[in-house]
């Protein structure tokens, strides 16, 4: 396949604070003890899509993360990185980077992804159809779209429901409306109802912030608007709008808006899935019939807005909350342990006399721990020292820290060289790379971490 692949790596996202550091960048966060972009990667690879580009925001996370690529696909992906500023959104970075493609196709994914929905699948359907588009739609997980956080987890309750409103056409092929975030109502216009003749409205389905474009179209619409910040706000919902309209719109020809909206409601917060259908239907939904001045009909054929939709099986989240960040770390050593490559236990752990390492939990090599111990749903890093009678339950600890005896440690993320002295209590913490907690504290909520220099 003629496809270029663009990665978006991200650099310092600051909902991961403390998890992300000048020296761990969001790209390097460990999901079972590998870098979440690792589990991108190697789909790339098992999809024989191998010629990347990795936009990582800001030049030191473009040289840390360079190194780990090349010290850990050596040989397997050719891989170029590209540095970008940051905080300049996904349209930004592509914009910034559009004078390295040059292929007729262009596959771009978000870093942050965790799926096992198969690459090479969406740009064989996106060649297929021949679209400018082809938008990845998986199942919203039922607590919940990860849009906003994660499949599950507290913070999810205190949040009002925001849906994502997807059109499809009766064969579930073609994008033909799309609205993210919406709390209440959204609008559709008239003449999309009429032009299509007939759509499947879903509320259960979600953006998995991977594309496929039609590299010309693409460049054309980040050249003419320069204002677009965002694939999934921005770029996507124009082309999915500008799809039934002539050629003309992409040419930069203004075409007046039909007057005249259907409103869909959803009382009190619950989407309701159905179908609207239009008194009037045309022949196909990618054909605008228009009238000349004599009368006569006269079609234009306009751009094709594909959609591929994973199995309700996938698995498919990002990783772009610190909820988000302990679920994955949960499925991936649970039910969604199938992405793994590697052995759950590392090989050889040390483990003291009593000490019990339950189902779901992941030891990372060179890791010891003491006597009377116990390890549940968590996952721990490679050359941690833990003391004796210590407690882990659904939690995170990077590499190199140190746990002394008889600390409690529940629903939190420890990172990188952490040391907790004897008896300290978490729970629903997080601690920065390298902080001191003090032998005996207690912390609830808390985020910890030292001063950045």
């Amino acid at each position: 396949m003629d496809f270029q692949v663009v990665v978006l790596a991200g650099g310092n996202s600051k909902s991961l604070t403390p998890l992300v550091s000048k020296d761990v960048p969001k790209p390097l966060l460990p999901v079972a003890n590998h870098p979440v972009l690792y589990y991108v990667l190697h789909q790339l690879e098992e999809s024989n899509l191998k010629d990347l580009i990795v936009v990582v925001e800001g030049e030191d996370a473009g040289l840390l993360v360079g190194a780990w690529i090349s010290g850990t696909f050596v040989d397997r992906l050719h891989v170029e990185i590209a540095a970008v500023p940051e905080d300049i959104g996904t349209a930004g970075a592509l914009r910034a980077i559009s004078h390295y493609l040059t292929a007729k196709d262009i596959l771009v994914v978000s870093g942050d992804l965790v799926s096992d929905v198969s690459p090479g699948a969406v740009a064989a359907t996106h060649r297929r159809h021949d679209a400018v588009v082809t938008a990845t739609l998986c199942c919203v997980p039922i607590s919940g779209s990860s849009e906003s956080g994660s499949s599950g987890g507290k913070d999810k309750t205190k949040k009002p429901g925001r849906y994502n409103i997807i059109g499809l056409d009766p064969r579930k092929q073609f994008l033909l409306h799309i609205a993210t975030e919406i709390e209440k109502d959204t609008r559709l216009q008239k003449h999309l109802l009429h032009a299509v003749g007939q759509m499947e409205i879903r509320s259960d389905l979600m953006d998995a912030h991977m594309y496929a474009f039609k590299r010309s179209v693409l460049q054309e619409v980040l050249d003419r608007k320069d204002t677009f910040q965002s694939l999934k706000q921005d770029v996507v919902p124009y082309l999915v709008r500008s799809q039934l309209k002539s050629e003309a719109v992409l040419s930069g020809i203004r075409q007046a808006e039909e007057d005249g909206n259907e409103k869909v409601s959803f009382p009190n917060n619950q989407v309701m899935v159905s179908q609207i259908l239009s008194n009037a239907s045309t022949p196909s939904f990618h054909e605008l019939y228009s009238m000349d001045a004599d009368g006569s009909a006269q079609t234009r054929k306009t751009h094709k807005c594909c959609a591929y939709i994973a199995s309700s099986s996938s698995y498919c989240v990002r990783l772009n909350s610190i909820q988000a960040f302990m679920d994955i770390n949960r499925d991936v050593t649970g039910e969604a342990d199938h992405l793994l490559s590697d052995n759950v236990i590392g090989p050889s752990p040390k483990l003291g006399t009593k000490t019990t390492v339950g189902p779901h939990c992941m030891l990372g090599e060179g890791s010891e721990m003491g006597d009377k111990c116990q390890v549940k749903r968590s996952v721990i890093g490679r050359h941690c020292r833990i003391g004796s009678h210590v407690k882990v339950v659904n939690s995170v600890v990077m590499n190199h820290v140190t746990i002394g005896d008889g600390c409690i440690i529940q629903g939190s993320v420890i990172c990188s060289n952490v040391q907790l002295l004897e008896r300290v209590v978490l729970k629903d913490c997080q601690v920065g790379a390298g902080f001191v907690v003090t032998a005996g504290s207690e912390y609830k909520g808390e985020s910890l971490a030292r001063k950045e220099k």
